[in-house]
């Protein structure tokens, strides 16, 4: 599948991209397909690593295999081949089965509202609500739905724009399911 924005190229972007590169391989020791595809406009990737922001904020609430977790959740839900394996990959590098996850309360609340977030966000089962509502504050229920929705986004963002695979990710496809270029 023809992506429908190429990727920007290092060599040739502004001082302003080489230094958000730069960033990105000194914080994760490289730089995606969409990150690279997106910083065709610092504004709009500036807004997307925000989910960064957040995920660090809800961190210490959560730790890293529930959101984990839950970002898959999404991602799958969404039929987004990148993101859906770029947590394939987090949970199998950290010794998970994605398909066998055997799950605390709280991981198994946070995948069940990120499904439900997929299906229908009209219609979200109110015992999912009662659960949250009981656990979390307001602060980190704002900040957990807005993490979702640039989760949601970035889904949006790389099967519309037909962001490529990238190559760290073709050994984490799943054999069982029928993969497409980009879900």
């Amino acid at each position: 599948m023809q992506p429908l924005i190429p990727m920007t190229d290092y060599e040739t972007a502004s001082a302003e991209v080489k230094a958000e590169y730069d960033d990105q391989i000194a914080k994760h020791g490289r730089i995606t397909n969409m990150k690279r595809t997106m910083l065709h406009d610092v504004q709009s990737f500036k807004t997307y690593m925000d989910w960064y922001t957040l995920y660090d904020e809800l961190q210490p609430t959560f730790g890293d295999r529930a959101l984990s977790i839950f970002s898959h959740a999404i991602s799958t839900g969404n039929d987004c081949l990148i993101c859906g394996l770029f947590f394939r990959k987090i949970l199998v590098d950290g010794g998970e089965d994605p398909e066998h996850l055997e799950l605390n309360e709280t991981e198994e609340l946070l995948r069940d509202f990120g499904v439900q977030i997929t299906k229908n966000p009209h219609n979200i089962d109110p015992a999912i609500y009662e659960k949250l509502r009981a656990r979390y504050s307001d602060r980190v229920l704002v900040q957990l739905i807005a993490f979702a929705g640039i989760m949601y986004a970035t889904n949006l963002f790389n099967t519309v724009a037909k962001v490529p695979l990238d190559d760290v990710l073709y050994s984490y496809i799943n054999e069982k399911k029928e993969a497409t270029d980009n879900g």
